[in-house]
């Protein structure tokens, strides 16, 4: 036994049984068809290549129309989208896989040129700094959404939801990280409603929350998690007070006894991306530490683990599971490589982001 044993010992996560603490992070790699969104046979393959993870985290999967943030990204809209999921999910589960849905809409981080000229939506009409490297624009100013747009989007995730059971997901997580809609309306530098979605921390959670509860309506409490990313930057994002914010809301997740929240540990640094915006880390200082008392039910750690790092946190009550994002990429196999301490492959950063099954599901497991 090495000193990340741990890692390999069995977690009940609500009503999933995961046969290790390996958790395959979600991850925009931007490989569905263009056009329709729909999941394709190299989608089945990178995915089924990882099914000894824990449970698989799907990339970001749009809910709306006015979420098409980035070529290439997944749906789940239509009938279409919907069988396209179904091959990933049996591909997955014929190796005894688990796989979760991250469900997602962009929010303001998209453009109208990536989306028939559909302007994005948030919660107030604020850009993100800086240029939108997909159209190579400024982003645009959005429009704010009326309480019936917020109704709206709300029942777009409940269909969602219930697409994504249909085509077989074992529990769905709630995309609210990374500066997209639900980040935007939890945190106050791009949230400046004046209504019952913004100002204090409890509205500023409110559009989260009746989120969770639909998804809860359709999956269960039990199949139900959420990402937050409470100090990352990412997208011009931050808030004033984190640690109130998020205990807040932690505390409400906990009521509704929902199986997951995976936590970003962002280590961003001062100005990151050029926002101005304070380190993550000087804000506030052990974010892991100050938010797990807040929450009874499993934590995922997240952000620059390695399979010590991830064992330690465990080993000291931080998370419960870690997630890997960037490690998964060139390691197919990477519960095995942590298992047998194996040498770790490198990935191709060139080949993250678009392209065909190059750099993408053509990592061969370990060799010797």
């Amino acid at each position: 036994m090495n000193n990340t044993s741990i890692l390999f010992k069995p977690l009940k996560v609500g009503e999933l049984n995961l046969p290790n603490r390996i958790i395959m992070a979600a991850m925009t790699r931007m490989r569905c068809d263009n056009d329709t969104k729909v999941p394709n046979n190299i989608v089945a393959d990178y995915y089924s290549q990882r099914a000894s993870s824990g449970l698989i985290l799907t990339e970001c999967t749009l809910v709306s129309q006015r979420s098409n943030a980035f070529p290439g990204c997944a749906g789940i809209l239509n009938e279409e989208q919907v069988e396209g999921w179904k091959k990933v999910i049996d591909a997955v589960h014929k190796k005894n896989g688990r796989i979760a849905l991250q469900i997602w809409h962009s929010g303001r981080a998209t453009h109208s040129n990536l989306q028939g000229g559909l302007i994005p939506w948030a919660p107030s009409p604020i850009a993100i700094n800086g240029v939108n490297y997909a159209v190579k624009q400024p982003h645009e100013v959005p429009h704010e959404m009326t309480t019936e747009d917020i109704k709206l989007v709300i029942q777009q995730f409940k269909e969602g939801a219930y697409r994504a059971k249909k085509a077989g997901f074992d529990a769905v997580e709630l995309h609210g990280a990374n500066g997209y809609i639900v980040d935007q309306f939890l945190r106050s530098h791009s949230n400046r409603r004046n209504d019952e979605y913004g100002g204090s921390v409890e509205n500023r959670s409110r559009f989260c929350l009746e989120i969770i509860d639909e998804l809860v309506q359709v999956f269960g409490k039990g199949r139900v998690g959420i990402k937050v990313s409470p100090v990352g930057r990412y997208n011009d994002m931050f808030d004033e007070d984190p640690v109130k914010l998020y205990t807040y809301l932690f505390k409400e997740l906990d009521k509704r006894q929902i199986a997951f929240i995976e936590i970003m540990n962002s280590k961003d640094e001062e100005n990151c991306y050029g926002f101005g915006h304070p380190a993550s880390e000087k804000q506030v200082p052990n974010l892991l530490q100050q938010l797990r008392p807040s929450f009874k039910g499993v934590i995922i750690g997240n952000v620059g683990l390695t399979a010590q790092t991830a064992a330690q946190g465990i080993e000291q009550g931080l998370f419960d599971a870690a997630s890997f994002g960037t490690l998964y990429i060139g390691n197919p196999d990477l519960v095995e490589r942590f298992k047998d301490n194996l040498k770790l492959s490198d990935s191709d950063p060139k080949k993250y982001f678009g392209g065909n099954h190059e750099g993408y599901s053509d990592y061969p497991p370990y060799q010797g």
